[in-house]
């Protein structure tokens, strides 16, 4: 039996798939280099696999190379992403750059296509990020992944990537949709100067876009089912954990004299300049950052969600980290030593939260806590910018799915709200039309009208 989801329609469909595009980068997000021999997705695509028409497998959907090539689906990104490289955004981006062609740019490569060793006589690099960017090299056990007897566990001692591990999950996808060391897996500054989307990301919603499983009593049998609030909350802090590594490497986190600025908030220094002697002040001061006046301020769009769902979790990691993370923001002002170290303690600190909140019970009303504290006060005041904001609004679009799913909050019920939770899409539809207290209104509105279903 397929679990329940709130299905979006109208306005509210087309402003979350119009924000998840923009997260979604340029279609494309590819995994690491693993060991064994790519074989392409031509070796996956028979009817009797994953190469139906229509979904009805007996174990397996079977129709996961159409849900994968779906041209009308943001689902169907993965499968775009190398010809975006050749599109005229992508030629203009390669171009100023001086990269040559965007089609055979190493930079572009690492995750717009998937990245390789050995490759099979089927595997195309045309074929964009495919099954084998996510699921790993096949040589070792696409010939025994379907065998009667085999299982997930076998699959994995053979070379296939345990998905089921939200870590792991988390890892695959941060890679491209945040950044990693690999070859070809970071976006610079300079890219999106160049044009480039600014990345960010969101482990549960993700996985939605890309689900290409039916979430039913056999894939129970094969692997564990993944409770929605804990993916979502290891994503925040499998994301917090990957920037500040990238921001502890040198030939990274610097460029020249000046820092990275991927690891700091685009829309905090990309505001309207002019000299109108009557221009107001465009921003507001963040309760979580204590920096100086006209600092540019590290994007803790993360920071702030992990924040909100370890007072619920762990609240005890939940202070130690609150106070990390405040002086990581504050030795910003102090030089790139005593920011390496902060950033390291804070990652520290990371790793112990995500580690108790594994560990921790939670409980049937975690969500409505979840959202209790993503409205309350110690949270809610550090929504004063474009990418914090946007991580909220999708954060609680994804607790109010992960109670419907669990039976917590009826369809029904979920839809009769869902003009609340559009209006904070709406608010942050836009990076130009943001403004921090009419967001923080609308998603108040928007979250008290889900706690009055509890």
């Amino acid at each position: 039996m397929k679990a329940a989801r709130l299905t979006l329609s109208g306005k509210g469909q087309a402003l979350r798939w119009s924000l998840a595009a923009l997260l979604l980068g340029l279609l494309a997000a590819g995994g690491a280099i693993a060991a064994g021999r790519y074989e392409g997705i031509a070796s996956c695509a028979g009817s009797t696999c994953h190469g139906r028409a229509e979904g009805n497998g007996a174990v397996v959907r079977q129709d996961e190379l159409r849900l994968w090539q779906e041209p009308s689906s943001r689902g169907g990104a993965h499968s775009r992403a190398y010809a975006g490289l050749t599109s005229l955004r992508g030629q203009r981006i390669s171009s100023t750059l001086g990269l040559g062609s965007a089609s055979s740019a190493p930079a572009c490569l690492g995750c717009h296509s998937t990245p390789v060793g050995e490759r099979g006589d089927r595997f195309q690099i045309s074929d964009g990020v495919s099954c084998e960017s996510c699921h790993g090299a096949s040589s070792g056990w696409i010939a025994s992944h379907y065998a009667v007897g085999a299982s997930h566990a076998g699959n994995v001692s053979a070379g296939m990537v345990p998905l089921d591990n939200p870590q792991v999950r988390a890892g695959v996808c941060l890679d491209c949709h945040l950044g990693s060391g690999k070859p070809g897996q970071f976006v610079t500054h300079a890219m999106m100067a160049a044009g480039h989307p600014r990345l960010s990301f969101e482990l549960d919603l993700f996985s939605s876009l890309q689900q290409h499983w039916d979430d039913d009593a056999d894939y129970a049998a094969r692997k564990p089912r993944i409770d929605s609030v804990r993916l979502w909350a290891v994503g925040q802090a499998e994301a917090v954990q990957r920037s500040l590594t990238l921001f502890g490497r040198a030939d990274i986190a610097s460029n020249g004299i000046f820092p990275e600025f991927t690891f700091y908030d685009c829309h905090s220094c990309h505001r309207a300049i002019d000299d109108n002697p009557a221009r107001g002040r465009t921003f507001e001061p963040n309760p979580g950052r204590p920096i100086e006046f006209g600092q540019p301020p590290w994007n803790d769009e993360n920071i702030i969600m992990l924040s909100a769902v370890a007072q619920v979790l762990a609240p005890a990691e939940a202070v130690r980290f609150d106070v990390a993370a405040r002086r990581f923001h504050a030795a910003m002002g102090s030089g790139r030593a005593e920011t390496a170290a902060a950033a390291q303690r804070l990652n520290v600190a990371a790793g112990e939260l995500g580690s108790a909140m594994a560990r921790s019970p939670g409980g049937i009303d975690t969500a409505f806590r979840v959202i209790s504290a993503i409205g309350g006060r110690a949270i809610s005041p550090r929504f004063t910018d474009y990418a914090g904001s946007a991580q909220a609004v999708m954060a609680v679009d994804t607790l109010l799915n992960a109670l419907v799913r669990e039976g917590r909050v009826t369809v029904g019920a979920a839809a009769g709200i869902r003009a609340n939770i559009n209006r904070a899409y709406a608010a942050v539809s836009s990076p130009r039309d943001y403004n921090p207290a009419s967001f923080r209104g609308a998603l108040g509105q928007a979250l008290r009208s889900i706690e009055a279903l509890q």
